[in-house]
Formats: C-alpha cells, sequence, structure tokens
C-alpha cells in the first residue's frame, strides 16, 4: 500500500468509528489512557501564556488537559486530519471552554495532515500528540513539521504505543492485542472497515522506543529521553528543539 492509500484508508477507518473512539479507548485500556495523557501532558511542562498545538488531536483529549494548564493568557489548537473525530473534540473543546468560564483560553480546532502543518515557522511553544504518529505515511516528515514549527525554546511531547520492556509481558500484551482488542473493538463500533485489526499491526510496525527516539533526534530535536508506562506498553517521548532552558514566568 502506497503512502496516498494508507492515508485514505486510515482516515476511512477513523470516521467510521469516530463517536465509538472514546468509549473503546476507555473499555480497551480499561480507563489507564488516561492517566497515561495526564502524565504526558505534565511532563511537557506546559505554562500559563503557552501556545499549545495538538497534532493528530482526534477528539481533543490532550487539547482539553492543555487548556487547563495554560490559562486566559494561552492559546489551544486541536488539529486533525480527520472531520469526524475533529468534529467530537471540538464540542468536547467547547464543553472544557464553558467550564472554565474567564479562564478558559483560546481554543480553535484546524483540518491539517500532519505532515503539511499550516502553520508559521516557530509559532507555538509547545507540540503535544498522542497515539498519531504511527497512523502518519511519513514518520520523518511529520517529525519535520513539528520541528520547524516550534518555537526555538519549544517542547515536543509524544505519547505513543510502543514495545513491551518484558518477554512475558510481550507475549500476553500481544495475545491481548490480536485475540481480544479487534474483536472488542469492532463489536462495540460495529465497525465493518477492520480498523481495530489496523491499529494492533500498526502498533507492531511503529519503531520501538530507542528506534523512535533516534528518528526524533534526526529531525533536529535535542534532550531527546523517554519514560515507559505500562511496562512499556505505552512510552512518552520528551525532546526540545534547542538546548535552551525555557525560563518559568513569574
Amino acid at each position: 500500500m502506497n503512502a496516498a492509500d494508507k492515508e485514505q484508508t486510515v482516515q476511512k477507518m477513523f470516521s467510521s468509528i469516530a463517536r465509538y473512539y472514546d468509549l473503546n479507548n476507555t473499555l480497551l485500556s480499561f480507563g489507564i489512557h488516561y492517566r497515561w495523557k495526564r502524565q504526558m501532558v505534565a511532563m511537557a511542562g506546559l505554562r500559563h501564556g503557552d501556545s499549545v498545538l495538538d497534532v493528530g488531536a482526534g477528539t481533543a483529549d490532550l487539547a482539553i488537559l492543555a487548556a487547563e494548564k495554560v490559562g486566559k493568557t494561552g492559546r489551544i489548537i486541536a488539529s486533525d486530519l480527520n472531520e469526524s473525530m475533529l468534529q467530537i473534540g471540538k464540542c468536547k473543546l467547547a464543553r472544557i471552554s464553558a467550564a472554565l468560564g474567564m479562564a478558559a483560553p483560546p481554543t480553535e480546532c484546524i483540518l491539517a495532515n500532519a505532515e503539511s502543518l499550516p502553520f508559521e515557522d516557530q509559532s507555538v511553544d509547545v507540540v503535544l500528540t498522542g497515539f498519531c504518529m504511527r497512523n502518519v505515511a511519513h514518520l520523518d516528515k511529520a517529525l519535520s513539521e513539528i520541528f520547524r514549527v516550534l518555537k526555538p525554546t519549544g517542547r515536543f511531547a509524544c505519547l505513543e504505543f510502543s514495545t513491551p520492556e518484558y518477554k512475558f509481558l510481550r507475549k500476553l500484551y500481544d495475545f491481548y492485542s490480536y485475540r481480544f482488542l479487534p474483536a472488542i473493538g469492532t463489536y462495540v463500533a460495529k465497525d465493518r472497515t477492520g480498523v481495530y485489526q489496523y491499529l494492533t499491526d500498526s502498533i507492531r510496525m511503529f519503531p520501538n522506543q530507542k528506534a523512535f527516539s533516534e528518528r526524533i533526534q534526526k529531525a533536529g530535536f535535542k534532550q531527546v529521553s523517554y519514560v515507559n508506562k505500562t511496562g512499556g506498553i505505552v512510552a512518552i517521548h520528551i525532546a526540545t528543539k534547542g538546548n535552551q532552558v525555557r525560563k518559568r514566568l513569574p
């Protein structure tokens, strides 16, 4: 499958499950995905006044968590290539903005490809992405775009499925992923596109923690590191655009 076909197929699959996406994430991860996302946003070092871009935002969970941290002087942008997912995210962001009231930052949802971001060079403080990078057609191109839009002291935080650290956990995870995950996901979402089998396969094909860190560094990032969560089922990758330390606001 070439890159264009992959992109079209992946978007068709995600459109088919958009309204069940949040429910299935919770069921299939036993609710742990919320903890992973909170931990990643905490590690991103967000400050009041930051402009934050959530790439591959989907239903905007990361954008919502960021909105709670940057305050009314900040800015939140949720971008995704899938309009069905983004519409759900837009509704969720509107609800959190109403809940935060006067403390809510400006938020916007933009239909955009991670490999061609419609933002100026050095225009955002932080880029977040969760469970997106393994779905892009050209990983290095997407990383290059993220690097481009970050300010010189910008920070990149990525949450992605990875390779479990221990052999017994890898075997258990493989059993769960290939036997239960596609069956449960397909049943709940009433899916006919095979998206949950694709998601399982995409996890196995994605670079492991070390290899992905090397790709991030190759894109130009500095201070690249990762932290395994839940035994390495997922990893949180953190990097900075430069060696500069971001000064804290008073």
